[in-house]
């Protein structure tokens, strides 16, 4: 599955999910393996940290195009088409795509080589409080595609005096060597209706009879007002269906439909409005690991992480601390769930930020993550660059370019980033939300309203004052099924007096506009650096534990977000 719904009718789409067979580099015995899945998942490969290859056959039906998409490959993949290099890509979190032009009929191999090491060649993968896995770790899909397709699509609503209005972006990609006159019609339809409510734009002109010259893209775009349109909430998260054809000579070569809410996200003072309505953000951290599939975490599973999280009376997710799988955040557009989707690096001292790939593996990040899931109404908030060097004039130059970067993508969303520099942070004038991890009671046992007054107070002081505050990342570990009457710390009872006392304090502050418990279910991190101090070689303050076993917190927090 690769979104949950349909994308394409016109465009013929092959999923290339299934067995393939994985050869380690150094290693004779060939395996075979998942896809999508994680090389650990094996019983030979358990701690596998290195470079190998997936192999399989594809057959194409007929002589064309074929375009070739990969949700995830961790956290490096050079992609092989008959032996030819035709893709290379970094990051586990982000998508990308190749294009075999004029492919011939019949069977082909597909090779994808996986690289999962540490080094300076990776500045975002580095031992840290969770685990790097290998492999083909999200869907691939096949396509095949005509000279001239539909490359992209990007929404934006907002309103106009009281109106909703829409903005349409669509890219349109010539792969010939010869111009191509080209029409394009786009309308709008509620999903579940099956009828059209409305053309975009409503008079079709300039999308008739348009040339596009050889190897290039062109961007249609248009502005229009829609009238009595649903609007997308929490309470109510309305979703539209963008179905875009796209004709050549009159006939339809091809189509790319999209999922859209109407929905507005506005900073007002000290507050977040969605829609012009005050929101607070009742939230979870929530890591893509699961106890037994790693981080290649299948739909059902997804499914019941939003079930539980919602059954305890969440609104929000932050998708710590890299760009999520698209099929989750459909689910949390379906679910009305708010997120914070954050590109992709934690926790860098200055040194690690001054890896020389550092700069353009971010960029490359965040321009990836937002191409890709800008649609989506559930993210109503952009982030970067959790608990790194924020404290220093270098940092504060990254920071400020990444912010930016994103302002130059996007300026429908808000921004914020994660500080754990407290007193000392100058970056809080940059982001459009100041947010902030406290531990109070688990690696302190200091008072939690002490604590957070002083934090706000600085924060008031040094960049932040007159913005929207949020508790980022706030909790305590217990091992499942470790219970103590004397309520000893990594014991279920004193995670749930922590949890506990941080909410009664950060929910009813008039400053602060959200909070996000650390985090929603306990993972796996590199024992590199982290061994000493996570128990089991996990972070282990869940709410649930990687197994999605509920501790006691869990009704604690139940009581305290419903």
């Amino acid at each position: 599955m690769i979104r949950l719904f349909k994308q394409h009718y016109i465009r013929k789409v092959e999923e290339l999910e299934g067995v393939w067979d994985f050869q380690l580099d150094g290693c004779d015995k060939v395996y075979r393996l998942a896809v999508p899945g994680c090389v650990e998942q094996h019983p030979d490969l358990l701690k596998t940290r290195g470079t190998g290859a997936y192999n399989r056959e594809v057959y194409v039906e007929q002589n064309g195009n074929i375009r070739l998409e990969f949700k995830g490959v961790s956290h490096t993949g050079d992609v092989f088409w008959d032996g030819e290099q035709i893709a290379h890509h970094y990051n586990a979190f982000t998508g990308f795509s190749a294009v075999v032009r004029n492919a011939k009929k019949g069977w082909h191999r597909l090779e994808v080589r996986i690289d999962n090491t540490f080094g300076e060649h990776s500045s975002l993968h580095v031992p840290n409080d969770y685990y790097t896995y290998g492999g083909i770790t999200r869907p691939v899909s096949m396509e095949r595609v005509a000279d001239i397709y539909i490359s992209g699509i990007h929404f934006t609503p907002y309103l106009e005096n009281g109106v909703w209005m829409g903005r349409l972006e669509i890219k349109i990609r010539n792969l010939a060597e010869e111009p191509a006159e080209i029409s394009v019609e786009s309308f709008l339809e509620r999903e579940g209706d099956g009828g059209v409510s409305q053309l975009f734009p409503a008079s079709g002109a300039g999308w008739n009879n348009v040339k596009v010259e050889p190897d290039s893209e062109i961007v249609f775009t248009a502005e229009q007002e829609f009238a009595g349109v649903a609007v997308w909430s929490h309470e109510n998260p309305a979703l539209y269906l963008w179905n875009t054809v796209l004709y050549v000579n009159g006939i339809p070569v091809d189509d790319m439909i999209d999922r859209v809410g109407f929905r507005e996200v506005k900073v007002s003072g000290k507050r977040i409005l969605i829609n012009g309505k005050q929101i607070f953000l009742k939230g979870f951290n929530r890591h893509e690991d699961y106890a037994t599939v790693g981080c290649a975490v299948p739909f059902q599973l997804m499914m019941q992480d939003m079930d539980l999280m919602t059954d305890m009376g969440a609104n929000a997710v932050r998708t710590c601390h890299y760009p999520n799988d698209e099929r989750f955040l459909d689910l949390c557009d379906e679910r009305g769930i708010f997120v914070w989707e954050e590109n992709h690096a934690r926790g860098f001292g200055l040194e690690r930020m001054q890896n020389p790939n550092f700069d353009k593996q971010c960029k490359d990040c965040i321009h990836e993550m937002i191409e890709s899931h800008y649609n989506h109404p559930s993210i109503i908030i952009w982030g970067i660059l959790n608990e790194c060097a924020s404290e220093t004039e270098e940092g504060r130059e990254k920071y400020a370019r990444q912010y930016t970067q994103i302002k130059g993508l996007d300026t429908s969303r808000p921004t914020t980033s994660a500080t754990c520099r407290h007193l000392k942070d100058i970056c809080l004038d940059l982001p459009d939300i100041v947010s902030f991890n406290m531990y109070s009671g688990w690696y302190k046992d200091v008072p939690v309203e002490e604590t957070n007054q002083k934090e706000i107070d600085w924060i008031r002081a040094s960049g932040g004052d007159g913005k929207p505050i949020i508790v980022s990342e706030f909790g305590a570990a217990a091992i499942y099924g470790c219970r103590d009457r004397a309520r000893s710390k990594w014991s279920e009872e004193r995670q749930a007096d922590i949890i506990r006392e941080n909410l009664e304090v950060y929910m009813n502050h008039p400053d602060i506009c959200g909070v996000f418990v650390w985090q929603f279910a306990d993972c796996r991190v590199t024992e590199e650096e982290w061994f000493s101090t996570r128990a089991r070689c996990h972070n282990n303050k869940g709410i649930v534990d990687e197994y999605r076993r509920p501790k006691m917190a869990y009704d604690v927090i139940r009581e305290m977000y419903r």
